[in-house]
């Protein structure tokens, strides 16, 4: 296991401390796997706060085993996909050791990622995701609502703006008039249900043709359904337009075009932030900068 590629992210997220842990990544996933009866594979490339390797369950089911030093991170995530399991759209957990920071899923088959299936068919295969997954009714005593997960979004991705790249081309002025959008949207909910919270393009994955699209690392909380088709929506910049992917997928998922365009330009300067970091394209930086204003 190449832990120093595995491990890049890891470092840039948790800091220079958790290099330790990664040097113990090989002797904890041994132990786990002669605990559990696993075959472990080669690794899956980094998340950003996990290591993923791929193995065989005792009888034989394609798994990963995902290790991480954020321990409570990694419980909650098991916790939300064991509380969308009755959906069937999400991977099955099929162990769990909170302290050692460890579980095994299901691994999804073929598993690829939304961004290269067809287009032509994806808003209707999101559509059919989100009603699944909002099928589901959240527990009574659900403590994430998705204030807070805008929140704690907005608190983290804003210290950013002092790095040069993004201070030169989204102001104070811009980003206090995308949290005053948020909180109107917010103020505004109506239909409250339980959201994936994380539902990129990268978080949704092809399970075939029985299982249709699985989503992946949930955040899930109570608000507004119109956020989990934001992100595929956003994505549309620099390809056929955000609003005319708004258009397509707001008529496939069922959901209220103008809200759902409305939730776009709340969370476009996040996508554009991510492209100004990893060098995206121009052209989509430009339209969600203007969708921004």
């Amino acid at each position: 296991m190449d832990i120093g590629e595995l491990g890049a992210r890891l470092v840039s997220r948790f800091g220079p401390d958790v290099v330790a842990w990664l040097e113990g990544v090989p002797a904890l996933a041994g132990r786990l796997a002669s605990r559990w009866g696993l075959l472990l594979g080669e690794p899956f490339a980094s998340g950003a706060s996990s290591v993923v390797v791929r193995c065989r369950w005792p009888d034989g089911t394609p798994a990963v085993l995902k290790l991480s030093p954020d321990r409570v991170l990694l419980t909650r995530q098991v916790e939300m996909l064991r509380v969308f399991a009755a959906s069937g759209r999400v991977p099955a957990v099929l162990a769990m050791d909170a302290e050692a920071g460890a579980t095994v899923l299901e691994e999804v088959r073929p598993g690829t990622e939304a961004e290269d299936l067809p287009q032509t068919s994806l808003p209707r295969q999101w559509g059919e995701l989100l009603s699944a997954l909002h099928a589901v009714a959240p527990p009574a005593d659900w403590p994430w609502d998705l204030r807070g997960r805008c929140d704690e979004a907005f608190a983290r991705i804003g210290r950013r703006l002092s790095e040069p790249a993004i201070r030169a081309r989204i102001d104070q002025a811009t980003w206090r008039r995308t949290i005053g959008r948020c909180e109107a949207l917010l103020d505004a909910q109506t239909r409250l249900v339980l959201v994936h919270g994380d539902l990129h393009l990268g978080n949704v994955l092809d399970g075939g043709p029985s299982r249709g699209l699985i989503a992946i690392d949930p955040k899930a909380c109570v608000g507004d359904p119109c956020f989990d088709a934001v992100d595929y929506v956003v994505a549309g910049a620099g390809h056929e337009g955000v609003e005319a992917r708004c258009q397509r997928v707001a008529a496939a998922c069922g959901l209220d075009g103008d809200r759902l365009y409305a939730w776009s330009r709340v969370i476009a300067p996040l996508f554009a932030i991510a492209y100004l970091t990893h060098d995206g394209p121009e052209q989509a930086i430009g339209e969600l900068l203007t969708l921004a204003r």
